[in-house]
C-alpha cells in the first residue's frame, strides 16, 4: 500500500524561499564585504607597499641619457633602458586610436577599471578577451613585480586595481596613456615609444603613418610574439597589424576603406638598433662616457639623507647631452673613412701576396712572436682565464684552438662573416687591416664637429683620434717654421739652402753629429722657404731648428695644447718623430686659422637635467699663442703645400698614375678655394697622415697599421698624399655640396698691419714696410 505524499503548506513553502533569498544575500553581501575588506586591507599595505602620493607624482624610471648633435639629431644613448620619455603632444593621433581601439576601447568611459570588461572576463573565464584597462595596464608596469604563483597574482591583481583607481584620480587619460607608451618594452632596446619609433622606424613618434602605429600597437599584446623584425614572427606581426586596422574601423577611428587601403600595403620598417656599438659617433660617444663620468664626480647633484654627495646618473637620469658634433659631417666623415679605407685595403692585402711575414714587415720570427704574445695578454680571452686562476700554459694552448666567431670584413662597406679560427689566427687576422682617424673642429670656438676613431667600432675600439699617439712626421714641421717665423721674422719667400746640413754632436742634446737627409735622396740648392716646406725639405728643417733650439719649439706646441712631457728637447722633432695624437694635432693646428689664438677643444654644449634646467654651459677657454703676423704667414707657407708641393692634388685630381684613381669621389677632387695643409709620412710609411685647413675648419686625418710594422713597402702607397689626403678630400667635397654648413670657401683673412713679405713676385722693400733679405747666411 502506498504511503500518502505529505502536503506542503504555502507558508512552508515561502518559509524555505525565504531562507534561499536570506543566504543568497548573506552570501552576496558576505562577498561584497570580503572582497572590500580584501581592498581595505591591500590599500592598508597589508599584501605588501603600495605607492605613495609623491610615487604617483613621480614615478620612479630607467630614463636613458640621450646625446644630441649641434643640429639636434640623436647620436646615441647612455642607458640601463632605452627609454626617452615623450610628451603627449609628441604622440600622433592615430597611435592613440589604435592604442584605445585595442587594449582598452572604453578608455574615456571608466576611472580605472571596466565593469563591464570584468564581468565579461568572469562569465567566461578570459576566454573572449581580458579585463585589464589601459590604467591597469600602467599600474602593473610602473609598481608591481611578477607574481610567483596564483594566489599572488590574485593579490597583485587587487593592487592593482587601487592603483589604477589612484592613478585616475592623479592623471589626466592623455597623462596616462602617454605614460603607458613610455613604459612599454618593444624589445632590441625599445622601450617607451620614443625608442620604438627610432628603431623599428627610424623616425619621431610624431611621424608615424597609420599603418606603422598599428604595428606598434600590435606589439602591445606580446612584442616578441608579434615583433616585425624577428624573422620567425613577421607573418604574425602583419596578422595582428591588420587586426589592428580592423578594430581602428570598428571604432569608426579610419573608414572601411581607409582599413581596407592600409591593410593592403605591405609591412616595412627600417630597423635602426640603438645598441652601444651601433649607429654614428661610436668612438665620440665612448669618450663622452669618459667625459660625463669625470664631470659627474666634479659636480654632485645635491646630498643624501646623511649628508653625502648625490651624483648624477647617465644611466637612468635621462639626462640631455647636446654634442657640439653636427651629425650631417660626422656622416660625411665615416662615409669617407669607410670608402677609402676599403679600397686602400684591397691594395694593401694585393701587395702583401707575396710577403712571407705578412701582415709584417722588416721583423725578425722573434719580433713577430713578441707581437702575437702581447696581444694574447691584452685579451679579453687571457684576462677572463686568468681571473679564473687557469694555468698560463693552458691559457695559451687555448689560443690555438679553432672555435667559432664572427670576424670583421670589408664588403661594399664594414660586414661581419661567420667564420672558425683558432684565437691566435684571429690576431694575425685583425693585425693585417690598416686603421684611421679623423678629427674636425671649428678653430674659432674650439667645437668639434667631426670625430672618427677608427674603422668600425664593434671589431676595433681603440680610439686613434684621443688615445692613439703615433708618429706625426713632417705635420711637425709647421711649428717649428712657425717658431722661426716668430723669433726670426722670417718671409715666405726667403731662400735658404737645400744642401748637406748636420749639428754637430754634442749641441742641443745631440749624442753624436745628426745630419738628416732629404726623403727624395737629392738636393735643390737655393729654396724658398715656402717652397722647403711645400716639398717637406729636412735639410732646411734641420737649420732652422738649428736656429731656434728645440725647447722653443716645445714651448709652442705646449701653448698649443700638446702633452709634451714624453717629447724629448732634440733636434730630430724637427721631422716629425714624435709621437702625438689626431686631438693635439687638430687642436695646435686650429690656432694658426685662427689668427693665432688657441681654443681649447669643446665636445660638450650643455647638460640638461630631465626637468629641462641646464647643469652645464660651455665657455670656451682661449689663449693668445702667436702674433695674428706670425699665424698667417705660417698659414700662406701651408698653402703652398696644396698649390705646388705634396698636397697640390687636391688642385686638379690627378693622382701619379701607379696610385688608383680617385676612386672615392669618381672626378677630379678640383678644389679651387684656399686650402692649408701639411702632408706626414713616417719611417718606412707606417704613417699618413694629412692636415688641412680652411679659415673655419680644420680637419686631421691618419692612416696606419696597429703595429708599425704593418705597412706599404714603399712610398708610392704609404705616403699620407695617398693614404690619408684623399679622406680629408672626399669629406670636404660632400660638406661643401651641404650649403646649410656653410664651410668657408674664402681666403684666410689678412692682418691689417702685416710687416712681412709674403707675395714673392713682388721684390723685397716695393710694397712692404720693411725689407728682408731674399738669402739668409745659415
Amino acid at each position: 500500500m502506498a504511503t500518502p505524499k505529505k502536503k506542503v503548506s504555502k507558508k512552508e513553502t515561502k518559509s524555505d524561499f525565504s531562507t534561499y533569498i536570506k543566504g543568497f544575500w548573506i552570501l552576496f553581501l558576505g562577498g561584497l564585504g570580503a572582497l572590500a575588506l580584501v581592498f581595505l586591507l591591500a590599500s592598508w599595505g597589508v599584501f605588501g607597499k603600495l605607492p605613495t602620493f609623491e610615487e604617483l607624482e613621480n614615478p620612479e624610471s630607467n630614463l636613458a641619457t640621450e646625446i644630441l648633435s649641434s643640429d639636434g639629431k640623436t647620436l646615441g644613448k647612455f642607458y640601463n633602458e632605452n627609454r626617452t620619455p615623450v610628451k603627449y603632444d609628441d604622440l600622433p593621433q592615430n597611435l592613440i586610436d589604435a592604442v584605445v581601439a585595442t587594449e582598452d576601447r572604453r578608455f574615456y568611459e571608466h576611472s580605472g577599471i571596466d565593469v563591464r570588461g570584468t564581468a565579461r572576463a568572469v562569465a567566461y573565464l578570459g576566454s573572449k578577451g581580458g579585463a585589464s584597462t589601459i590604467t591597469q595596464q600602467l599600474a602593473k608596469l610602473l609598481f608591481s613585480d611578477e607574481p610567483s604563483n596564483k594566489l599572488e597574482r590574485v593579490i597583485q591583481k587587487v593592487k592593482e586595481w587601487i592603483i589604477a583607481a589612484r592613478l585616475e584620480r592623479q592623471y589626466t587619460k592623455e597623462e596616462i596613456i602617454t605614460m603607458y607608451l613610455n613604459k612599454q618594452d618593444f624589445l632590441f632596446q625599445a622601450v617607451g615609444i620614443r625608442s620604438a619609433s627610432k628603431i623599428y622606424f627610424d623616425k619621431e613618434p610624431i611621424e608615424l603613418r597609420p599603418e606603422e602605429s598599428a604595428v606598434i600597437a600590435a606589439m602591445l599584446k606580446n612584442p616578441r610574439q608579434f615583433n616585425p623584425y624577428r624573422e620567425i614572427s613577421k607573418d604574425k606581426s602583419l596578422e595582428r597589424r591588420n587586426t589592428v586596422l580592423a578594430l581602428m574601423a570598428q571604432t569608426d577611428k579610419i573608414t572601411e576603406a581607409e582599413k581596407d587601403s592600409l591593410i593592403a600595403m605591405p609591412m616595412k620598417i627600417n630597423f635602426s638598433p640603438e645598441g652601444h656599438a651601433d649607429g654614428i659617433a661610436t668612438y665620440f660617444r665612448e669618450y663622452l662616457r669618459a667625459f660625463m663620468a669625470d664631470w659627474i664626480q666634479k659636480n654632485p647633484k645635491g646630498k643624501d639623507a646623511d649628508g653625502n654627495d648625490e651624483y648624477y646618473n647617465i644611466y637612468r637620469d635621462g639626462l640631455v647631452i647636446t654634442t657640439t658634433l653636427d651629425s650631417r659631417m660626422q656622416r660625411f666623415a665615416e662615409q669617407a673613412v669607410t670608402a677609402h679605407m676599403e679600397n686602400l685595403q684591397r691594395e694593401f692585402d694585393k701587395q702583401n701576396e707575396k710577403n712571407k711575414t705578412a701582415p709584417f714587415r722588416d721583423i725578425t720570427v722573434e719580433e713577430e712572436d713578441n707581437i702575437i704574445n702581447r696581444a694574447m695578454r691584452n685579451s679579453d680571452r687571457w684576462r677572463k682565464m686568468a681571473a679564473r686562476d687557469i694555468d698560463v700554459e693552458q691559457i695559451k694552448a687555448s689560443f690555438n684552438k679553432k672555435t667559432d666567431m664572427r670576424v670583421f670584413v670589408w664588403d661594399n662597406g664594414p660586414k661581419e662573416k661567420d667564420t672558425i679560427m683558432t684565437p691566435r689566427d684571429s690576431i694575425l687576422y685583425y693585425k693585417r687591416f690598416l686603421r684611421a682617424g679623423l678629427l674636425s673642429m671649428t678653430p674659432q670656438t674650439g667645437e668639434v664637429k667631426a670625430w672618427v676613431g677608427g674603422i668600425d667600432y664593434k671589431h676595433f675600439q681603440y680610439d686613434h683620434v684621443k688615445t692613439g699617439r703615433r708618429q706625426v712626421g713632417s705635420t711637425f714641421k709647421p711649428f717649428l717654421y712657425a717658431t722661426a717665423i716668430d723669433q726670426l721674422h722670417l718671409s715666405p719667400c726667403d731662400t735658404i739652402p737645400d744642401n748637406p746640413y748636420c749639428i754637430p754632436a754634442g749641441e742641443m742634446g745631440t749624442q753624436k753629429d745628426w745630419c738628416p737627409v732629404n726623403s727624395s735622396g737629392g738636393y735643390r740648392g737655393m729654396v724658398t722657404l715656402k717652397k722647403a716646406l711645400a716639398e717637406s725639405i729636412n735639410t732646411v728643417s734641420a737649420r732652422l731648428m738649428h736656429r731656434v733650439g728645440p725647447n722653443t719649439v716645445i714651448d709652442l706646441i705646449k701653448k698649443l695644447g700638446v702633452d709634451t712631457k714624453e717629447i724629448p728637447a732634440v733636434p730630430s722633432i724637427a721631422l716629425g718623430t714624435a709621437d702625438l695624437s689626431l686631438f693635439e694635432m687638430v687642436s695646435a693646428y686650429s690656432a694658426f686659422a685662427n689668427k693665432g689664438v688657441h681654443v681649447d677643444p669643446q665636445i660638450v654644449s650643455t647638460i640638461v637635467d630631465k626637468n629641462g634646467t641646464v647643469l652645464y654651459q660651455s665657455v670656451p677657454k682661449a689663449q693668445d699663442v702667436l702674433s695674428k703676423e706670425s699665424a698667417y704667414v705660417t698659414v700662406n707657407l701651408m698653402e703652398g703645400v696644396t698649390q705646388y708641393g705634396s698636397g697640390a692634388r687636391l688642385r686638379s685630381g690627378a693622382i701619379n698614375s701607379y696610385v688608383y684613381k680617385n676612386v672615392i669621389t669618381g672626378h677630379p677632387y678640383g678644389f679651387t678655394n684656399p686650402i692649408a695643409g701639411k702632408t706626414g709620412t713616417t719611417q718606412n710609411q707606417s704613417d699618413g697622415w694629412f692636415m688641412g685647413m680652411v679659415p673655419n675648419l680644420v680637419t686631421g686625418v691618419w692612416v696606419g697599421g696597429d703595429d708599425r710594422s704593418v705597412h706599404f713597402p714603399t712610398i708610392t702607397y704609404g705616403q699620407g698624399a695617398t693614404m690619408a689626403l684623399p679622406i680629408w678630400a672626399s669629406y670636404m667635397k660632400k660638406c661643401y655640396a651641404d650649403e646649410d654648413l656653410k664651410i668657408s670657401r674664402d681666403a684666410f683673412e689678412r692682418p691689417e698691419e702685416l710687416s712681412i713679405r709674403i707675395d714673392c713676385s713682388i721684390p723685397a722693400g716695393g710694397s712692404q714696410e720693411i725689407e728682408i733679405p731674399d738669402e739668409l747666411d745659415f
